[in-house]
């Protein structure tokens, strides 16, 4: 019985020769690793491609709460809004009924003038509230122009807040003093926030 007969059921099967490398291809000694075709390189590997396996960034907390304040104040500044066009229109008709009444005279004219005055205050409010929404949304995907504009936004807010505090520091009012920290804190924090290198990253973000 040979070990080497290829019919042999028992014996050692034969040695296959090894596979010859294809052509352009050069074997490679044992222990180094084979090499690559010509004209194919190694390519990098990616971290991964948009709606991928990309993780999307999240907003920063700070942005967060920027954001929910923008919706507090236009919810405020509608409000207002409403209020101060009830207000104008309710000025407006009692001036029509005392000038019905006693004639033309400068109380109607006067309260004709402040119902206008009013109707003007009331569209700034309702614009407002508008530029606030706007802003909150386009925290999501808008860019350097949402940041400055939210920021100078803050800040005029906030100074608003300040000439309320001092106004009511003088008239002792609780209310106006309560109501104007409100508006120093809001602007303040929204201001905060676009400054912030965490606010400056979120906005130069890539988008895809």
């Amino acid at each position: 019985m040979s070990y080497g007969d290829p019919n042999n059921p028992y014996g050692q099967p034969p040695q296959q020769p090894p596979a010859a490398p294809g052509y352009g291809y050069p074997q490679a000694p044992p222990g180094v690793p084979p090499q690559q075709g010509y004209g194919y390189p190694q390519q990098p590997a990616y971290p991964g491609y948009p709606g991928g396996n990309m993780m999307p960034q999240s907003m920063p907390g700070l942005m967060m709460t920027a954001r929910v304040l923008l919706f507090i104040v236009s919810a405020v500044q509608i409000l207002i809004g409403i209020f101060a066009i009830f207000g104008a229109a309710t000025v407006n008709d009692a001036s029509n009924a005392a000038s019905d009444t006693f004639g033309d005279n400068e109380f109607s004219d006067l309260g004709q003038t402040s119902a206008g005055i009013i109707l003007v205050v009331a569209l700034l409010f309702v614009g407002l509230a508008a530029l606030s929404i706007t802003l909150g949304v386009k925290f999501s995907k808008g860019g350097q122009g949402v940041r400055i504009t939210t920021m100078v936004y803050g800040i005029l807010g906030a100074l608003f807040g300040v000439l309320i505090l001092l106004g009511s520091a003088g008239a002792d009012s609780t209310v106006g003093l309560v109501w104007a920290l409100l508006w120093v804190g809001f602007g303040g924090i929204m201001a905060a926030a676009m400054i912030a290198p965490s606010g400056a990253a979120w906005f130069n973000r890539p988008r895809y």
